[in-house]
């Protein structure tokens, strides 16, 4: 095995990892500015440190062609994703929730990968996918109160649902059309594109008032340089060195290991539902990566 191997095969455990804050700093930002002038102010502070970037490693820029793609992408991934889980949690539907609904990705992603792709999904990555669903709902449906936590948050419901549907398009589109473009430069226009439209929703929905707490410094910080440039660079790593379906596996784990993350930080505790569903979960994500690399490697010989 390369080194480079070596290091992607640590990427995907990593991503989960930083992945996973996302909600939390979500629940530790919201409460002292709205949801799209958050997000706003975390998008021009990550085009600051990718335009920066670009110019330290002297990064090649896309062509216009590779520029309009990477666009639409931040549109997707960035925009609609964000700004979705982030008004959903903002409108009162509790975080577990809006990543349970988020958590549907990889059964969205492997739905429209048949019909857009052309990729083949076998029996056992089927069940794979069905079962790690399976386990998301264990750990983030709670015994007592489902009900009425669905009901309060059914006015939020079209939210999850956009950001559930900007992620899922957004990651086949950029494995589809953006495979040529540069990392950096191309994942700048991506925050281009969201921190434009994210502006025009901060000014058309939102006051802009900010509390300028300590807290709020320390979110946004992690925010912009745990998850919107490492989280990303390494999501754009695995869509282009990896199949839509397996990419989107990996977000099954999300919400298993932002439980544990909760149980850890905030001494919340794990019921045997909440660990069974983390058990189910890593099993469905195994089955799913374990057939494609399977698949992969026979196609090398």
């Amino acid at each position: 095995m390369t080194r480079q191997a070596t290091l992607l095969k640590w990427v995907p455990g990593i991503f989960v990892l930083l992945w996973a804050t996302g909600f939390i700093g979500a629940k530790y930002g919201l409460p002292y500015a709205e949801p799209f002038t958050l997000l706003s102010i975390r998008m021009y502070l990550t085009l600051a440190v990718f335009l920066t970037l670009a110019g330290i490693f002297r990064a090649r820029w896309p062509d216009r062609r590779g520029m309009l793609h990477s666009l639409l992408v931040g549109t997707l991934v960035h925009a609609a994703y964000l700004g979705g889980v982030f008004s959903a949690i903002g409108a009162g539907m509790s975080a577990g929730l809006v990543a349970l609904l988020v958590g549907l990705q990889p059964i969205l992603t492997a739905v429209l990968v048949w019909g857009w792709l052309g990729h083949s999904l076998r029996l056992l990555q089927a069940f794979g996918l069905l079962l790690g669903l399976l386990g998301v709902g264990l750990v983030l449906l709670p015994e007592d109160g489902a009900t009425q936590n669905l009901a309060y948050g059914l006015s939020a419901l079209p939210a999850a649902l956009i950001a559930l549907f900007g992620i899922s398009l957004g990651t086949l589109y950029q494995k589809r059309f953006c495979q040529g473009i540069p990392l950096l430069t191309g994942t700048f226009f991506q925050y281009l594109a969201a921190t434009l439209l994210l502006t025009l929703l901060a000014f058309a929905f939102e006051t802009r008032q900010v509390d300028w707490q300590p807290q709020l410094v320390l979110t946004i910080l992690w925010l912009v340089f745990g998850l919107s440039l490492s989280a990303i660079l390494l999501l754009m790593l695995m869509i282009r060195e990896g199949e839509s379906a397996k990419v989107a596996s990996y977000f099954y784990l999300t919400p298993p290991v932002t439980a544990v993350m909760a149980w850890l930080l905030f001494g919340e505790t794990l019921t045997l539902a909440d660990i069974s569903g983390i058990l189910l979960t890593a099993t469905g994500v195994y089955l799913v990566v374990r057939r494609q690399a399977a698949d992969g490697g026979r196609a090398k010989q």
